[in-house]
């Protein structure tokens, strides 16, 4: 499974970015081997609006099944959930900790947002 962590760096053991829309990185983790693909999200940290739909958009373009995040605002958090990626807030850490407390169950989907919107 593809797991998508925000994160503050571009590795397994770098702090996980409470932000998702305006995180600095998105790390694509494979859960079985945790071989991970780094998305930059420069893009969207100083962006006006939207950041949180295109990073759900960069995301499901890379396959992830599930998100791991601290916040999640409203219009992202509808993107996400048509794309048909499942969000886990609440998640912090580092992105190792944060993808081994999802596979143990200690992290539990959202069923709504868990923020305000910026807009």
């Amino acid at each position: 499974m593809k797991i998508a962590v925000t994160s503050q760096g571009r590795e397994l053991d770098s702090p996980v970015d409470p932000r998702f829309g305006r995180a600095a990185y998105i790390l694509i983790v494979d859960s079985e081997t945790l071989i991970i693909e780094v998305l930059d999200n420069q893009e969207n940290v100083n962006s006006l609006k939207g950041a949180g739909i295109q990073a759900a958009a960069s995301i499901h373009n890379k396959g992830a099944e599930v998100l791991l995040t601290g916040f999640c605002g409203p219009n992202a958090f509808k993107t996400l959930n048509a794309a048909g990626i499942k969000v886990a807030s609440d998640a912090s850490g580092t992105v190792r900790e944060a993808v081994q407390s999802f596979l143990d169950g200690k992290l539990k989907f959202a069923d709504k947002e868990n923020v305000e919107g910026h807009w």
